[in-house]
């Protein structure tokens, strides 16, 4: 099955997890491609100055592979500084949240699956 760029649903959530302006989602699967193994798989987009909130992830993991842009990415607690290429994985029962730290957009690929 193939997918044209133009044929990817695309989403905008403001204040997302408690973060700060909009993130911008083109899902890469629909759920119901995950075969009952998880439930996301986007490319995500925030602007300057915009985040998402910190939270938990249960029976579920999450993992960001960064694409562009800077990102402010807080794990578990400790925070540090994602660039092009840095890969973040959130197991269950653990926290994170991410936010742009640059002046360009942040780009990034998230995928969550189950435990």
């Amino acid at each position: 099955m193939i997918t044209r760029k133009r044929e990817l649903p695309e989403t905008v959530k403001t204040q997302m997890r408690g973060g700060d302006g909009e993130v911008r989602m083109k899902e890469l699967l629909q759920p119901g491609q995950f075969c009952g193994h998880g439930r996301l798989f986007n490319h995500m987009v925030l602007a300057p100055g915009c985040s998402i909130g910190y939270h938990e992830h249960q029976g579920e993991s999450e993992t960001f592979y960064i694409l562009a842009g800077e990102a402010r990415y807080n794990d578990n607690g400790t925070e540090v500084t994602l660039s092009p290429g840095d890969c973040a994985h959130t197991a269950s029962g653990q926290g994170h949240s991410i936010a742009n730290a640059g002046e360009t957009p942040l780009e990034f690929i998230a995928l969550i699956v189950n435990s």
